[in-house]
C-alpha cells in the first residue's frame, strides 16, 4: 500500500542524492576542483540510492528497499570515514590515492599520466564552512542512513498497529 509519507521519504532521498551528486560535479566541474578516487567513488552510493528510490515508490514490498538504502548509506559512511581518515592522518592511503607512481623515463607514459592526473586523497582541496567535502559527506550519510532507519522504524510500528 502507497501513503503520502511514503512518496515524501522517497523523494526527500532522490532529492536529497540529486543535490550531493550535482553540488560535486559542480564543484569538480565548474569551480575547477579536481577530485581524488576517493572523491570518485562516495558518489556511486548515491547513484545506486536513486535506482533504489525509484523502485521503492513504484514497487509496494517498502522494507526491502529500505534495508538496501541503509546498507547503501552504510557503505557511504564507510568510504566517506576512511577518507576522514586518510586526510587527517588516522589511516594511510591506499596505493590507489596516490600519485607516487610517476618515476617514469618514457616521455610518453609521463605526459599520459599528467592527462590522467588525479590530486592525493589526503590532500584536502576545498573546503565548506571549514569542513573537507569528505567530512560534509560523512554527516550526510550518517543523516540519511538515521532517518532511513527511523522510517523503517515507524513504517514496522504502523504494520502492527493495522
Amino acid at each position: 500500500m502507497f501513503n503520502k509519507f511514503q512518496s515524501f521519504f522517497y523523494h526527500y532521498l532522490i532529492l536529497a542524492s540529486i543535490i550531493s551528486i550535482s553540488s560535486a560535479l559542480y564543484i569538480e566541474h565548474i569551480l575547477l576542483v579536481p577530485a581524488c578516487k576517493l572523491c570518485l567513488y562516495q558518489r556511486i552510493p548515491y547513484l545506486i540510492s536513486l535506482i533504489v528510490c525509484f523502485f521503492g515508490l513504484f514497487y509496494s514490498n517498502n522494507k526491502v528497499w529500505l534495508y538496501l538504502l541503509i546498507i547503501i548509506f552504510l557503505f557511504s559512511i564507510v568510504i566517506s570515514g576512511y577518507h576522514v581518515g586518510i586526510e587527517n592522518n588516522i589511516f594511510k592511503e591506499f596505493s590507489g590515492c596516490t600519485n607516487e607512481d610517476l618515476d617514469t623515463l618514457d616521455k610518453a607514459k609521463l605526459l599520459e599520466s599528467l592527462n590522467e592526473y588525479l590530486p592525493n586523497c589526503k590532500d584536502v582541496n576545498f573546503k565548506i564552512f571549514g569542513f573537507s567535502l569528505a567530512t560534509i559527506n560523512l554527516i550526510i550519510s550518517i543523516a540519511l542512513m538515521t532517518i532511513t532507519i527511523k522510517y523503517l522504524k515507524y513504517e514496522k510500528n504502523s504494520k502492527k498497529k493495522n
